[in-house]
């Protein structure tokens, strides 16, 4: 388990319902249901209008990465690969057909397979390019689900709180109607961005954080089944794998 994700949610809630009891305050205050129609069904509904159904379905399996990330192990990949290229110079590229089978990523099983096919290597790494494309645009997507709605719940907060005031307009004359109505309005506008800012827009970011390391290993991977390819020797390719580890991951820290 990821016990940052778990300790920044949990430092995050509790900051701030230690401040609201500092300045006097109480959870029942916060407490609205009204308002949580208002923000949670209508942010729900906008995500659901947005995105097709096979989208939001892996936007909820991603929910459990955040706080499980995948285990990715690069010195463990390479290891895997090397393997295969000792294979391949002992035996002939034809034996990876037996031996992808046993390959620990789709992604491998497929360019080794087709090396062992005597596909061309431009083709071999398209296929390979083209897979790992395919799962870093359901990731990305899943990703982009959360992020919307923390788009979407900051105006529905500014919605309900619209919607409190007029309550209030109308009920201007009678004062024992306008609490409720000031509460809606208050109460929807926090619901919107503690949502956004504490929740959405975060998982979002974490589920993009958490793959990256995921789809550099496949990368390395395309890196790897093309170099069996050309014949290089395991060693060689073993420290060929390991700088490109090395650039790709200073590169992406400078990004960040």
């Amino acid at each position: 388990m990821d016990i940052f994700a778990v300790v920044g949610l949990f430092l995050g809630i509790t900051f701030i319902l230690t401040g609201q009891a500092l300045e006097g305050g109480n959870l029942g205050q916060l407490m609205q249901l009204t308002a949580a129609f208002i923000v949670f069904g209508g942010t729900a509904g906008a995500v659901v209008l947005s995105f097709p159904p096979r989208v939001l379905k892996k936007a909820i399996m991603l929910i459990k990465d955040v706080f499980v990330p995948p285990v990715v192990e690069l010195n463990e990949v390479i290891a895997e690969i090397v393997k295969f290229a000792q294979k391949a110079r002992k035996e002939g590229v034809i034996c990876l057909e037996r031996e992808a089978k046993d390959a620990s990523d789709i992604v491998l099983t497929m360019g080794l397979e087709a090396v062992a096919d005597g596909a061309d290597p431009t083709l071999v790494q398209a296929m390979m390019e083209n897979q790992i494309s395919q799962q870093q645009e359901e990731v990305t997507n899943g990703a982009k689900v959360f992020e919307s709605a923390g788009g979407y719940s900051p105006t529905l907060g500014i919605i309900g709180a619209v919607m409190g005031l007029i309550q209030v307009m109308q009920n201007l004359s009678d004062p024992s109607a306008l609490g409720a109505g000031i509460a809606v309005a208050f109460v929807a506008t926090i619901y919107g961005l503690f949502a956004a800012n504490l929740l959405l827009i975060p998982l979002g970011t974490r589920i993009r954080l958490n793959y990256a390391k995921v789809f550099l290993a496949k990368d390395v991977m395309v890196e790897g089944v093309l170099a069996i390819q050309a014949g290089e020797s395991p060693t060689l390719i073993e420290r060929k794998l390991q700088a490109y580890i090395t650039d790709r991951t200073s590169i992406e820290e400078e990004e960040y």
